[in-house]
Formats: structure tokens, sequence, C-alpha cells
């Protein structure tokens, strides 16, 4: 399985890939303001490669629950300037963080390589055209409402059955639309109209997403599912959010969308070696 982001080829098969997470924004729920100034952002992200990022997904606005939007004008205010060092200062992929498509389509034409929407495409009925014209991957997230107010939806007969069938329908609502196959990755929105228990609940049977034949993207990070299951604060949940990136790995999950790039490679990797000696490619000896 692979996926091609304008030109950089990532084979999924050979190991997870690890998506590193860069928020420019104030009020993000663990790294809110971190990145403010654009030297900021851009150092971050080249830390992010150094740890051995596959992607650097950027965003400008924050979609926290209970958050406001921001607007486009804003969103791309934000963006500009760091997407246009990005593209020039790093090697690896940029991921563009929007459910707007006029945000995407500026930010495509800058040199980015892939759209990841929070709404699976179905906030911007023009996101689909962007994506078609310009032929990058896109991640197609389940989310039910809007960050405002999609924690009053969290009704699910089986949640596991459902967000399966809902992402299912957007990404052939996608197809139909023009966006090739191989270009479909659906994540099922961890913490997003959903309740902590429905989060884990996803996570336990995450195989079943990975069972519909796209690549998933699994977003744990730090997120209040762990806090709730585990009474942490978002800066002591590292630990669990590496345990919960284990286990999707073990299930079949191809990416993984992390704060903390490092960790989660080095976790990675290390299954990847384990898995390998298992199934006899034998191991690797660093000397």
């Amino acid at each position: 399985m692979q996926l091609d982001l304008r030109g950089h080829i990532l084979d999924l098969d050979a190991q997870p890939a690890v998506m590193g997470i860069l928020n420019i924004t104030p009020d993000s729920f663990y790294d809110g303001g971190r990145h403010a100034t654009v030297d900021d952002a851009v150092g971050y992200a080249h830390t992010m490669v150094e740890e051995g990022a596959d992607i650097v997904d950027v965003g400008g606005e924050s979609t926290r629950p209970g958050s406001d939007g921001v607007t486009a004008e804003e969103e791309m205010e934000r963006l500009c300037p760091v997407v246009e060092r990005l593209v020039k200062d790093i090697s690896i992929p940029i991921s563009i963080d929007t459910r707007k498509s006029v945000v995407a389509e500026q930010m495509l034409d800058l040199g980015a390589h892939m759209i990841n929407d929070i709404s699976g495409l179905a906030y911007d009925e023009r996101m689909k055209d962007v994506i078609r014209s310009y032929g990058v991957p896109a991640v197609l997230m389940h989310m039910r409402g809007t960050p405002r107010d999609m924690q009053e939806h969290t009704a699910y007969k089986d949640v596991v059955r459902d967000v399966t069938e809902e992402l299912l329908e957007r990404a052939r609502a996608a197809e139909a639309g023009g966006i090739e196959r191989d270009n479909i990755v659906i994540d099922p929105g961890i913490g997003f109209s959903k309740t902590a228990e429905q989060s884990a609940e996803l996570i336990t049977r995450i195989d079943e997403l990975v069972e519909t034949g796209y690549p998933v993207l699994l977003g744990p990070s730090r997120k209040s599912f762990i806090g709730n299951l585990l009474g942490l604060e978002p800066e002591d949940r590292l630990e669990p959010t590496i345990a919960t990136c284990i286990w999707a790995v073990l299930k079949g999950v191809k990416m993984l969308r992390v704060h903390d790039v490092g960790p989660v490679v080095r976790a990675v990797s290390m299954v990847r070696t384990i898995s390998a000696n298992r199934t006899g490619e034998g191991l690797r000896v660093v000397e």
C-alpha cells in the first residue's frame, strides 16, 4: 500500500507513517500558542523531521471541542508564511489541516502535498473539486456536527459500525466526485463527536476500519479520552499515547498523527523490528 504525495512516495506496508502535528493556533488544547511565530513554527517542523516524521500536518484553526471557527482569511494569514518556508526548508511532505476549500487551494498552490479535512469533505462541497484537480491524497475524518457542537452528537447504535459506515459514505462520495481511491485515507476521529468510552471502543476495534481496505489514520495524541479514562492531564499523557499507537499499529493502522514524533517513531520502529524477526526477516543490529 503506497501513498503518492506529489512525488513523495510513502510505503505504508513497510512501516506506518508518523504525521507530526504543527498547530499555529493560540487555542489548540495541548500546544496552542507554542509556535506563535513563523521562526518558532518552522524550527519545530525541523525538529520533527530530525525525529523521524514522515509528514508534517500544519493547522491554522483549532478544532478542539467547543471551539469557534476562524475565517478563511485568518486561517490563511496564519498558514501562508509558515507553509511558504516549509516547502523550501524541509524534505518531507506537508499536510494541511483544513476544512475550507479556498485555504486548501492556496496551500496546494504554495506546494503543500496533502489535505487533512476533519469534516470528511462535508463542510465545503468544493473541497472535492480541489482535491481532484490537484490529485493529492486527502484524509477523511469522521465527525458529526461542528467543533462547537460535536459533543451533542454522540448517539450511536454501535459506534464502530456506525462510524465505519459513515466514513464509507464519505469515501464513496469522494470517489463519485472524481477523487482516486488510492488518494483516500480514513480517520475515525477520536474525541470528535465521541465520548471517552466510544473513543476507546473505536481503538479497541480499529481493525474493523482497517478491513475496509482504505488506509486508516489514527490521532490519539494526548487526547481527552486518555484523561477521562486514566485521570491524567495533557502533559502526562505521552505513555498512554504511545501505548495506543502500538496497539493501533498491531491492528493494521497505517498512519499515526501525534505531537511527540520522536518517542512514537522509536516505538513504532521497535514494533516493526520485532515483527520482522517473527516473520523470519531477521533482526538488523545497529553497531
